[in-house]
């Protein structure tokens, strides 16, 4: 994949987090905190922990080199640790990587990496959960046309549609800010997961590189383990999936025949090669492909969680491409939604119209549910049913149809009918689902996450 292509399925900011410089600094991270924990504990002289953190700078290595030799060391690990102990100076070349294994570097530098990768996914997701809340506000007496199955269903307002999308977003920033503060964990385990190495101080060396390194600490090493990973791959699809739930819903609403909603016009956007008529929904494009990208790599790291005994043949080597990946793609679908609803045009006047083109067959569940209290919903069900063929059938709208049926006419006056054929009368609870939705935004902005 080339670099221009990677960003278009990625961000600059998270294909950074995620690059070979990235990742070997917070492999060297872990190698500086495990030597200050082990110091602290006098493992090793005090000298050779300031000497070692001295040196764990990835500007000091040559990070090309490292990656590509990595593939026959195994690990980019080993190679690093032999770079870091040929820069460390005098007696503190034999304190290097003290008691861990390659693994510990590895997963531990994932976590600070995917720790990075959270809060920018944050961000995103919080700047889209704003924009949501600001449309549910505003929008929230806009009358829309609901549709099931692609079709004209009953009135909503835009409002409630855009309090649904944050709604969503709320829960995704909850599970997010959760990930971040259980799942994310360091790992140190020395070869098979004993800490035999460090004697009996293993616990305490793997609480001091946790508070140096502010990430939990797990009960126990975890290499082959990986609830973890698989945790937080679900919680990245998911986050994906919403991106696409909102995006598709979005380049409906944007469809030429619907026209209700559109991404803002800018120069260079959202043309054709070809037609100069298109106006084409970009970011919400962008947001629908890296989202499909992103949901099919979570099979990979779930089919990875078959690990064998202490150490994974594959499995565990898979996550290293599958994770980045993961986040890259996720985070382009965050950022393409975060983009359509930041300059996202409404056309109210569109929605209305699209509202009337059945000629008020969307309120026949209405009008149905008025002559069920006085005939039954099954009897109510045929009679409306009457009135809804001499539309479809004879062009009237649905008011003078049913004025036409006599069981109608027995059992609701005239103004009954008109109110239960008037749009605004047949919201039901959606100013209490809107309210619901911004009171849950306001809490969660009102507890930050940790």
């Amino acid at each position: 994949m080339s670099d221009q292509i990677e960003l278009y399925f990625s961000t600059p900011e998270m294909s950074a987090a995620f690059a070979a410089p990235a990742h070997g600094q917070a492999m060297l991270d872990f190698e500086a905190a495990l030597a200050r924990a082990e110091a602290g504990l006098g493992l090793i002289p005090q000298s050779a922990a300031s000497e070692i953190t001295a040196k764990c700078k990835v500007e000091l290595f040559d990070v090309a080199a490292l990656y590509r030799e990595a593939a026959l060391a195994g690990t980019p690990a080993i190679r690093l640790v032999r770079m870091l102990t040929a820069l460390v100076e005098g007696e503190a070349k034999r304190y290097v990587h003290w008691g861990a294994t390659s693994q510990d570097a590895i997963d531990t530098a994932l976590m600070l990496q995917a720790r990075t990768g959270l809060d920018l996914l944050l961000a995103g997701l919080l700047e889209i959960a704003d924009n949501c809340a600001q449309l549910a506000e505003q929008r929230r007496h806009t009358l829309m046309v609901g549709r099931t199955l692609l079709q004209q269903a009953l009135p909503l307002t835009f409002g409630l549609k855009a309090a649904r999308w944050l709604s969503s977003v709320t829960r995704q920033v909850e599970a997010l800010r959760e990930q971040r503060g259980k799942t994310l964990a360091v790992q140190l385990g020395g070869a098979t997961g004993t800490l035999a190495s460090l004697s009996d101080k293993g616990p305490e060396i793997i609480e001091k590189v946790a508070a140096e390194l502010k990430l939990p600490a797990p009960e126990l090493p975890w290499h082959t383990e990986r609830d973890r990973i698989g945790r937080l791959a679900g919680s990245l699809g998911i986050v994906a999936g919403t991106m696409a739930k909102i995006g598709g819903d979005l380049a409906l609403l944007a469809q030429t025949e619907v026209g209700e909603a559109s991404e803002g016009v800018a120069p260079g956007k959202g043309g054709s090669s070809a037609m100069p008529q298109k106006r084409n929904p970009v970011d919400t494009t962008a947001a629908l492909a890296a989202a499909r990208l992103a949901i099919g790599v979570v099979p990979v790291l779930l089919g990875a969680m078959s690990q064998e005994h202490e150490r994974a043949v594959g499995g565990w080597q898979a996550e290293w491409a599958a994770i980045p990946e993961l986040f890259r793609y996720t985070a382009r679908a965050v950022e393409g939604i975060r983009a359509a609803l930041g300059n996202l045009e409404v056309d109210s006047e569109k929605m209305s119209e699209n509202l009337g083109l059945t000629n008020g067959l969307v309120m026949a569940e209405s009008l149905t549910m008025a002559l069920a209290r006085q005939v039954g919903r099954a009897e109510a069900y045929k009679i409306v049913q009457a009135a809804v063929k001499k539309v479809t059938s004879e062009g009237k709208d649905l008011r003078q149809a049913v004025l036409d049926v006599p069981q109608a006419r027995e059992h609701l006056t005239n103004a009954e009918i008109d109110r239960a054929l008037d749009p605004e009368g047949y919201l039901g609870s959606t100013n209490v689902f809107i309210d619901r939705a911004l009171t849950a935004y306001r809490r969660l902005k009102s507890t930050p996450g940790q």
